[in-house]
C-alpha cells in the first residue's frame, strides 16, 4: 500500500528528531508504518480489512490497536480517513454478523483456527471466543475518529445496529447463567483454551458487571467478570450514550447505555477492589461475585496496567497506583525478571516470557520520565536484531521470542515513541 502523505511526513519528522539515536530511529521507521505496509487491505466495498500479522484473520481488538496511533494524522488526510473509516465500517459489519466473535475472515471462506470448536462457527468466523473487550475497541475507534476528524459519515444504519447489538450483549451477559446463548468448547489439554461447565464457564453471581468468556490474550477467564474489560465497557458505554443522543437522537439507546454504565461501574467498585496486605486497596483482575477473585495482571490490553490508557481513571488515581505497584512485583504471578528485561507476561506464552506489549503499555501509562526512558531502552535492546517488536520473549535471551510478525506490538511501540517525542523524552 502507498503510505498516506501525513504518514510520510511523520516519518521524515521522526528521522530528524531521532537522528541522534540510529537504532531507535530505524525501529520506529519499521514499526510506525508496519500496519499500513503489511497488514492492511482496501476492499472494493469501501471497507478495510486489517489482519493481525502472522495470522490471516482480523481481530476486532487488534485491528483497532494496530491503527490507533494513526488517528492524530487523519485529521486532514483523506487517504488515512478512507483507511480508518473503512476499518470502522468493516468492524460494524462483523459485529452485526455475530457480536460474540473475536476474529473474522476477510471473506466467508470457512477457514477456522480449529474446525472442531463447538461454538456455532460460521464461514465468516476465524475463532468465536467471546471477549468483552472485543466489543469495546471498535466503539473507542469510532468515537475517537469522530472527535478527531469531525466526520459523521460512518454513523450509518449498520453502525446504529452494531451499537445496539453491543449494548444488548453487554446487558445480556450481566445475567450470563440465566440469559446467555453463548457456549464454547474446544477439545484441548490446555485449560486456557476452553470453557468448563459444558462450555458456559464456571458459575457467576450477579454483580452489575458483564461476563466475558475470554481475556484480551484470548485465554479463558478464570472467573467470569474480568475487571479491566468491564472498566473499558464502562468507558465505551459513555461513548455510546453520547453518540446515541448527539448523532442518532435516540434517547432510549442513550438511557440504556447510561444505566448499564452505572451498573457496571457499581459492580467494579463493589466487587472489583480488594484490600491487599502489602499494597492496600487494589483492583482485582477477575472475580465471580461469590467472593472469589484473581490477583494478577496480564500483558494484554485491557489489563490492570492499561487502566489510564482505557480512560477509566487517571494515572494518579490512588487505587490504580497501588495496583500498578502490585502488577510490577513478584506478587503478580505473571511478572518476570531477567538479565535484559523485567515486566509483565501472560499464561498465553511460555512461563517467564516478558511481553513487548506490556513494556510499551507500562511506559505509556507512566508519569515518570526516567521510567519511560528506561523502558524505551529495554524495548530497543530486546528486538533480537530483527528491527521489530514481538509478543513474548525470554528476559535472559531476547532471541527466544514468539510471533516475529505481530503488528499490534509494533503499533503500540510506535505510539509510545510518538508520545515520548512530543514530550522530548527521547
Amino acid at each position: 500500500m502507498k503510505l498516506p502523505d501525513s504518514i510520510l511526513r511523520a516519518l521524515e519528522d521522526a528521522d530528524e528528531r531521532l537522528a541522534h539515536r540510529p537504532k531507535l530511529r530505524q525501529l520506529y521507521r519499521n514499526c510506525f508504518p508496519n500496519t499500513l505496509k503489511t497488514t492492511t487491505k482496501l476492499l472494493e466495498d469501501g471497507t478495510t480489512f486489517v489482519f493481525t500479522g502472522d495470522i490471516p484473520a482480523m481481530w476486532l481488538r487488534d485491528s483497532v490497536e494496530q491503527v490507533r496511533h494513526y488517528l492524530p494524522f487523519a485529521r486532514e488526510d483523506e487517504d488515512l480517513q478512507r483507511i480508518i473509516g473503512g476499518l470502522i465500517a468493516r468492524q460494524m459489519m462483523y459485529i452485526n454478523l455475530d457480536p460474540y466473535t473475536n476474529a473474522f475472515n476477510e471473506t466467508a471462506n470457512d477457514k477456522h483456527y480449529r474446525d472442531t470448536d463447538d461454538c456455532d462457527l460460521s464461514p465468516w468466523m476465524w475463532e468465536r471466543k467471546y471477549e468483552l473487550d472485543s466489543l469495546c475497541f471498535p466503539v473507542q475507534l469510532l468515537y475517537e475518529y469522530w472527535k478527531t476528524t469531525g466526520r459523521t459519515d460512518r454513523f450509518d444504519t449498520a453502525c446504529y445496529q452494531a451499537l445496539t447489538q453491543i449494548v444488548q450483549v453487554i446487558q445480556t451477559e450481566q445475567h450470563h447463567g440465566e440469559k446467555s446463548p453463548y457456549r464454547f468448547i474446544r477439545q484441548t489439554d490446555k485449560d486456557t483454551e476452553t470453557l468448563y461447565n459444558d462450555g458456559r464457564g464456571m458459575p457467576v453471581n450477579y454483580t452489575g458487571m458483564s461476563w466475558s468468556g475470554f481475556r484480551s490474550s484470548d485465554d479463558a477467564c478464570e472467573f467470569g467478570y474480568n475487571i479491566p474489560a468491564n472498566m473499558f465497557a464502562a468507558v465505551i458505554l459513555g461513548h455510546i450514550r453520547e453518540i446515541a443522543a448527539d448523532i442518532y437522537d435516540d434517547a432510549r439507546l442513550a438511557d440504556r447505555a447510561a444505566k448499564l454504565r452505572k451498573e457496571i461501574d457499581f459492580g467494579i467498585r463493589t466487587y472489583g477492589i480488594v484490600n491487599h496486605p502489602v499494597y492496600g486497596r487494589i483492583y482485582a483482575y477477575e472475580t465471580d461475585g461469590f467472593g472469589n477473585y484473581s490477583l494478577m495482571d496480564d500483558a494484554g490490553t485491557p489489563g490492570l496496567m492499561s487502566i489510564p490508557y482505557l480512560g477509566y481513571v487517571p494515572a494518579d488515581d490512588p487505587i490504580y497506583r497501588n495496583t500498578r505497584r502490585f502488577a510490577l512485583s513478584f506478587d503478580n504471578p505473571f511478572y518476570f525478571e531477567g538479565k535484559f528485561a523485567k515486566g509483565i507476561g501472560s499464561p498465553h506464552t511460555p512461563g517467564g516470557y516478558v511481553w513487548h506489549l506490556a513494556l510499551s503499555m507500562q511506559a505509556l501509562t507512566s508519569t515518570d520520565e526516567e521510567e519511560v526512558k528506561a523502558l524505551i531502552e529495554t524495548l530497543v535492546q530486546t528486538d533480537a536484531g530483527t528491527g521489530y517488536m514481538h509478543e513474548g520473549f525470554h528476559p535472559d535471551d531476547p532471541s527466544d521470542f514468539s510471533r516475529p510478525w505481530f503488528a499490534w506490538s509494533n503499533s503500540l511501540f510506535a505510539a509510545l515513541i510518538l508520545k515520548a517525542m512530543e514530550k522530548d523524552w527521547v
